[in-house]
C-alpha cells in the first residue's frame, strides 16, 4: 500500500472521496489544506488575504516535502493547485478526481454549508475567473495523473470503490 493523491479542482470533492475511502479501506486521510492551516495557524483564505498566493503555494512545496518523507499508506486529498508541487509523483500514486466546472459548481451550491463552503475558496469568488482557471488547469491534471476517475453525479461510495479497485 503506497500513497494515494487525489487532486482536481476545488470543489470536485476531494476531501469527501478521501474520508469515504478511509471508511472503506486501511488508508488513514489527511488534507494539504488542513495541513498548511495547522502549520500557520491560519484559515487558507487569511493566508490568502494577508500573504498571498505566492506565499501559499510555498507552503504547499514544504507540506508535499514532508509529505513524501514522511507519510506512507495514507490518502492524501490536496487544494486545487497543489497538482503543481515538484515532488508530486514522489508522494504517491495521482488519482484526479474529474467533472465538468458546472457540475462542480453545482455540487458546491447545493451542498447545505454552501456559502461557507463558496466563502472559504477565495479563489472562487470570481465566477469568470474561477472558469478560466479550470479550464487552464484541466489539461494539467490530465498529465499529471496516473488514473482519471470522472465524478460526475456518482455516489460518494462508487467513487471510493473504484479508486480502491483501480489503485490496488
Amino acid at each position: 500500500m503506497k500513497n494515494i493523491v487525489l487532486i482536481g479542482f476545488m470543489g470536485v470533492g476531494k476531501g469527501s472521496v478521501a474520508r469515504e475511502i478511509a471508511r472503506l479501506s486501511d488508508y488513514m486521510a489527511v488534507d494539504t489544506d488542513d495541513l498548511i492551516e495547522s502549520l500557520t495557524n491560519k484559515k487558507i483564505k487569511k493566508i490568502f488575504e494577508e500573504e498571498g498566493e505566492k506565499h501559499f503555494r510555498k507552503l504547499e512545496k514544504d507540506v508535499a516535502l514532508w509529505l513524501e518523507k514522511s507519510v506512507k499508506n495514507t490518502l492524501v486529498s490536496t487544494g486545487g493547485g497543489f497538482y503543481k508541487v515538484e515532488n508530486l509523483k514522489k508522494i504517491g500514486t495521482i488519482v484526479l478526481l474529474d467533472a465538468p466546472f458546472e457540475k462542480i459548481l453545482k455540487r458546491i451550491q447545493n451542498h447545505p454549508n454552501a456559502k461557507k463552503k463558496l466563502a472559504k475558496r477565495p479563489l472562487l469568488q470570481d465566477l469568470e475567473k474561477a472558469k478560466a482557471l479550470y479550464e487552464s488547469r484541466r489539461p494539467e491534471y490530465l498529465e499529471v495523473a496516473d488514473l482519471v476517475i470522472d465524478v460526475t453525479d456518482k455516489p460518494l461510495k462508487k467513487i471510493a470503490k473504484e479508486i480502491l479497485k483501480k489503485v490496488k
